[in-house]
């Protein structure tokens, strides 16, 4: 018997949260990748963030008694409505969940493949491999034949701290990647006000749980951020918005390293663990202003472009109280957890 059979034995809920605003079309094709899944036992919560209820059409058409609508009044725009969908609350009694945006989609085998690893594993976090879909939305879409995780992590588990260090090199965590359980310790809803790109990266550091890294691709990941941009600080120049956005990581890279073992910090440039050259660790390493001490990985001169880059970040980025606030709650809630 196969894993994935094994754990069709005695199924058990599995929640979907889909956030969507005005793609009716992404939206039907989202939750029929959700009726097409071999695992049946599911449930899903459309949010859907248009004011004139667009979706509602969608979800009526499809006429799944394991759908429902919420129609947000008021408007959340992105990073709250794609917040709300990683919530604690739990109004189905679900045993697993995840988040599948309107413009992504997952192939059938997902849910049974994820519940067999936690399952198998004891695993409580699973963070699932997925492909690209290139100019989605258009008569030219059409799927990578690589994971968007292939040169990042490898197949197992991952101690939190260990994980958090993927901060360093890349994003760590993307929202449809991720597949977990009830009784999951990390805080997957962030709760405080950012964009929906920073989100990604606090979620990162929210991790505290050891995370199974499944290198199968079994999701679907739009590459089409221009059409996701939909934030309340969009006012703000560009420029002011991208040196916020950089402190606010850097400052999750340096939290990250520090929360980490030592052994985790030394192995870091040459661990076999992460599947991430080592060229882009040592560059995360420096432009974080962690250590510029990375041996013959760089040369000088990109070193010293590095520090600059990283100085004019620090000096030139500005947080927000509630982010501070946010890693502060992150680090409270580790210390509890690391007593017992």
């Amino acid at each position: 018997m196969t894993m994935a059979g094994a754990a069709m034995n005695v199924p058990e809920l599995v929640h979907v949260r889909t956030p969507t605003y005005k793609r009716p079309e992404a939206l039907r094709r989202c939750l029929e990748s959700l009726i097409a899944q071999g695992w049946q036992n599911w449930v899903c919560d459309v949010f859907d963030d248009d004011r004139d209820a667009g979706g509602l059409e969608v979800v009526t058409q499809i006429a799944d008694p394991r759908i429902f609508y919420h129609h947000n009044q008021p408007q959340l725009f992105a990073s709250k409505n794609i917040d709300q969908c990683f919530s604690r609350r739990n109004p189905h009694g679900a045993r697993y969940f995840c988040v599948v945006e309107d413009d992504n989609f997952i192939l059938p085998t997902f849910m049974e493949e994820n519940v067999a690893i936690c399952r198998a594993e004891v695993a409580k976090v699973v963070f699932r491999n997925q492909l690209v879909e290139f100019n989605s939305g258009t008569p030219n879409a059409a799927l990578s034949s690589f994971g968007i995780l292939d040169e990042m992590f490898k197949e197992g588990f991952y101690e939190p701290d260990e994980f958090r260090l993927s901060l360093l090199p890349g994003i760590g965590i993307s929202n449809g990647g991720v597949f977990w359980t009830d009784d999951a310790r990390s805080e997957l809803e962030i709760g405080y006000d950012c964009t929906a790109t920073l989100q990604e990266y606090m979620r990162t550091f929210s991790i505290d749980d050891r995370v199974y890294v499944a290198m199968q691709p079994l999701a679907v990941w739009a590459q089409n951020g221009e059409q996701t941009t939909r934030n309340l600080e969009i006012g703000a120049s560009y420029m002011k918005r991208e040196l916020d956005l950089k402190r606010a990581v850097q400052v999750l890279q340096n939290e990250a390293w520090r929360l980490a073992q030592p052994s985790e910090r030394k192995a870091f440039l040459k661990s076999d663990r992460f599947a991430y050259e080592p060229r882009l660790r040592a560059q995360g390493m420096v432009k974080g202003l962690i250590s510029a001490r990375v041996g013959r990985v760089l040369g000088a001169r990109e070193k010293l472009d590095l520090i600059g880059r990283g100085l004019l970040i620090r000096f030139g980025g500005r947080l927000t109280e509630d982010f501070q606030q946010f890693v502060e709650s992150r680090k409270r809630a580790f210390a509890r957890h690391a007593q017992g």
